[in-house]
């Protein structure tokens, strides 16, 4: 790991800032080779060292392949194939700690985010950002509820949260190194990791862009998939669905009683007797209902303790190839590159 780090460091000594551009991809063969079209153009337009990551959450379909193909073209590409697919959260945490740049740029393969952007996040980070993140104007491509859903979701995790998420921003951003060396620190199971990019603080900058539509293939995010998203994203930074929990149940309580009394109180002074089945039922199912979603709620935050107690890793690699023309650098220089399955 030492030696790893002190050759980057002699690297960027010598041919300026080295800079990783972590992919994470999963059944994204139709838009693979234009996409590394389009970031290598830009990758060669600037004077930086640097390396492409591509990792592979267990694609189905000819992705993998297209990975090492690219990797035998273009000596800056690296490839970590997982050993099966876990998520892009995790898929994007093994992108991080196995890059080794003094920045990485975290950029999703279906050209919805645009690699053209990536020289105004590191004129953000020369300045001294350590937190680019690209912030959307527009979400062209998204169906009217997908773009809804979307904005309100962003506002009810910044009303929510603890800590500051953006709002209209997604995985694509620049970290500087002493932000990855932090985030790479957090090994909790159930990762938002727009959440864990604001938690771990530093000075960041929005830089504003137009997200463009899918260019090939189709979104892995279904409108199931986004509300688990926001579930995630709202229990792991946020204990407020407790508190809510806990309000409803104080005020069903409190109403119950004085419903409770109001019979009473009717009853004895006009003779009026109590309705009886469906009052009956509509009073237990109405508080059965409020017992079942409070359970609900403790349950998603007993579930998540339970899968934090078990420590298992991350991930697994399957196979970890590093980029060619870095690692041709470290055996001229006499040392070893390791794969590492880090987890």
């Amino acid at each position: 790991m030492n030696n790893e780090r002190d050759n980057r460091v002699a690297s960027a000594a010598a041919d300026g800032p080295f800079i990783s551009i972590v992919v994470p991809s999963y059944n994204e063969h139709e838009v693979l080779p234009e996409f590394h079209r389009r970031l290598s153009a830009v990758l060669d337009g600037f004077n930086h060292s640097s390396e492409i990551v591509f990792i592979n959450d267990g694609s189905t379909d000819n992705t993998l392949a297209l990975m090492f193909a690219l990797r035998d073209a273009d000596p800056r590409v690296a490839v970590i194939d997982l050993s099966r697919n876990y998520g892009k959260e995790i898929a994007m945490s093994a992108g991080l700690d196995h890059a080794k740049g003094d920045a990485v740029i975290v950029i999703d393969a279906d050209l919805q985010d645009p690699p053209e952007l990536i020289p105004a996040l590191i004129e953000q980070w020369e300045a001294g950002y350590d937190n680019v993140y690209a912030q959307r104007t527009d979400r062209d491509g998204d169906t009217a509820v997908k773009k809804t859903t979307a904005h309100w979701f962003y506002r009810l995790i910044q009303r929510v949260s603890n800590v500051r998420i953006p709002e209209d921003t997604g995985d694509f951003r620049l970290l500087s190194r002493r932000a990855v060396d932090s985030l790479n620190t957090l090994r909790e199971q159930h990762r938002f990791m727009k959440g864990l990019f604001s938690w771990i603080g530093y000075p960041s900058k929005a830089v504003p862009y137009r997200r463009e539509p899918r260019r090939a293939g189709e979104s892995k995010w279904n409108y199931w998939s986004l509300w688990n998203f926001a579930i995630e994203g709202i229990t792991s930074f946020s204990i407020l669905p407790l508190k809510i929990a806990t309000y409803v149940g104080l005020t069903t309580a409190v109403m119950a009683f004085i419903y409770a009394f109001y019979f009473i109180y009717k009853t004895l002074v006009y003779g009026d007797p109590v309705q009886g089945f469906p009052t009956l039922m509509v009073v237990i199912l109405f508080l059965g209902g409020v017992q079942l979603m409070s359970l609900g709620i403790i349950g998603e935050y007993l579930g998540r303790m339970f899968d934090e107690t078990k420590r298992r890793p991350l991930y697994f690699v399957n196979r970890y190839l590093p980029a060619r023309e870095h690692t041709e650098q470290h055996d001229e220089q006499g040392g070893t590159m390791l794969a590492r399955n880090v987890t």
